[in-house]
């Protein structure tokens, strides 16, 4: 029987989707199937700490109300863990599966653990009953280990053009991209990566996406056109932790080649990891969420019974402002079925400082600031009289700065960043859409340009937002603040 506190416990995200209890991690399988969205996820059902993986299952109708369902696969003793991966809908059968009809097909890594080191290979599942009972192929691995330690976490997709399905995989420090008919027998087509991007340690968590371009009102008028997003993650050390990448460029079924000469980070945080986007949308979108930890810590998060949650899902899209091609986050708008207003203000002129009277830790605040004179305007969250979360939109120093020195908990881990600064070139305006949850806070400037996601430990009782300005007078174009009501409710 479920206790009477749960999801209600110290810390709990109340809109962000986590397990009823022990360890979660990376997002798998996301996939939308006859009305439903499924998530399936890193799991270990036995303890608080990473363990034996499983992969754990959820299901929406929504993207941010969540179902519950039993785990769907488990570790065998033949080749191993379950770890990360993805999910299609094989809707002509090309596997034989279905009996000539649909179903869903789970392409995942298993881990070994051996005394001559783990073996990492690449297995199939499928399901006839929408993921809720799957049967390991038979013929499993469909792709062996072809010599490296770090094999792992294949996203899988239809490519409309070759008329096959292809998969990218880590391997090391780049990719691979295979190809196939049937999602069973699998043709190496080439690698990138090895000398390009962000290389501390192990590159994991790859998705490869295609998006049309947008234009800005910099950016030359020529004719439309589809780019490909490749995204992939990257182990750090100390108090980075992870990194999180994306490169520009165009997939022609075999080979990618990127645009630019470096990647770019997804995000400006600490603490989101192994994006991964919903295979066979029902509309025009891209979306993608991934895990809110950090490898460097993430065994110590201050949490009880629980530990590991999800971003909220991000809309993607692509806009080319005239100097490069970006990527855009922005929450999904389903989010704003949660929202209870609270309190509004337009055209005001803001010196000193503001507080709202809120007493709330779950909570979505949009704002659009005229800089004026002001060289600083900081939004402190999480607060009460003795800790805070900041936000500072440094407009003199062209920086935005992360400042949890006395946000609450935070002497868990040594590697927990405490501050950070970030490079961000202001305009005269600025728009904010700023995500609360109990312990985490997700950042979205003008428009999705920029996001930025940390997790943060304050107590119960640190409910307050104050606004404050610096060096001039801040202009207030709009300002409001929504509670957002747990789905859990």
């Amino acid at each position: 029987m479920l206790v009477d506190n749960l999801y209600k416990e110290k810390y709990r995200p109340q809109y962000h989707f986590s397990p009823a209890k022990n360890w979660s991690n990376d997002p798998n399988g996301l996939v939308f199937y006859q009305g439903e969205y499924h998530l399936f996820y890193q799991y270990n059902p036995n303890d608080v700490i990473w363990g034996p993986m499983h992969w754990g299952h959820a299901v929406s109708k929504d993207l941010i109300h969540w179902e519950h369902l039993p785990i769907a696969l488990e570790p065998d003793d033949e080749l191993g863990m379950i770890f990360s991966g993805s999910a299609v809908v094989d809707k002509n059968d090309s596997t034989g599966f279905f009996d000539g009809g649909e179903g869903l097909v789970a392409i995942y890594t298993t881990h070994l653990e051996r005394e001559k080191g783990p073996l990492q290979q690449q297995a199939i599942a499928y399901s006839k009953d929408k993921g809720r009972s799957w049967t390991k192929y038979a013929g499993n691995p469909v792709i062996k280990n072809y010599g490296v330690a770090d094999f792992r976490d294949p996203k899988v997709f239809w490519h409309k053009e070759s008329q096959k399905w292809v998969m990218i995989v880590t391997c090391a420090d780049r990719v691979r991209f295979y190809n196939s008919p049937d999602l069973k027998d699998w043709n190496y087509l080439s690698e990138f990566g090895q000398e390009i991007g962000i290389h501390v340690d192990t590159w994991e968590c790859p998705d490869l996406i295609k998006m049309p371009v947008e234009k800005s009102g910099t950016a030359d008028a020529s004719e439309n056109k589809e780019k490909w997003i490749l995204e992939v993650g990257d182990i750090q050390g100390g108090q980075s932790g992870v990194a999180v990448q994306y490169f520009i460029g165009d997939f022609d079924g075999r080979e990618f080649k990127s645009d630019y000469d470096r990647s770019f980070f997804v995000d400006q945080g600490q603490d989101i990891y192994a994006l991964q986007s919903w295979s066979n949308l029902p509309d025009q979108r891209e979306i993608w969420l991934g895990w809110m930890n950090n490898i460097g810590y993430m065994s110590k998060i201050p949490t009880t019974g629980w530990r590991g949650m999800m971003s909220i899902p991000r809309e993607l899209s692509l806009k080319d402002d005239g100097e490069r091609i970006k990527l855009i986050q922005k929450p999904i708008t389903e989010l704003k079925n949660l929202r209870e207003k609270f309190y509004s203000e337009v055209n005001t002129e803001l010196e000193g400082s503001k507080k709202i009277d809120f007493k709330e830790q779950s909570y979505e605040i949009k704002a659009e600031l005229d800089f004026s004179d002001a060289e600083e305007v900081v939004f402190a969250l999480h607060k009460n009289d003795k800790q805070e979360s900041l936000l500072k939109l440094n407009k003199k120093q062209n920086k935005i700065i992360i400042d949890l020195n006395n946000s609450g908990n935070t002497d868990f881990d040594e590697t927990f960043l405490l501050e950070k600064e970030i490079d961000y070139d202001f305009k005269k305006a600025v728009d904010l859409d700023i995500f609360i949850d109990r312990s985490s806070m997700e950042v979205f400037l003008d428009d999705g340009e920029i996001s930025i996601t940390d997790l943060v430990f304050p107590e119960l009782d640190s409910e307050e937002i104050e606004i404050r300005v610096s060096g001039g007078k801040a202009y207030i174009k709009n300002l409001e603040v929504y509670k957002l009501n747990s789905i859990w409710d």
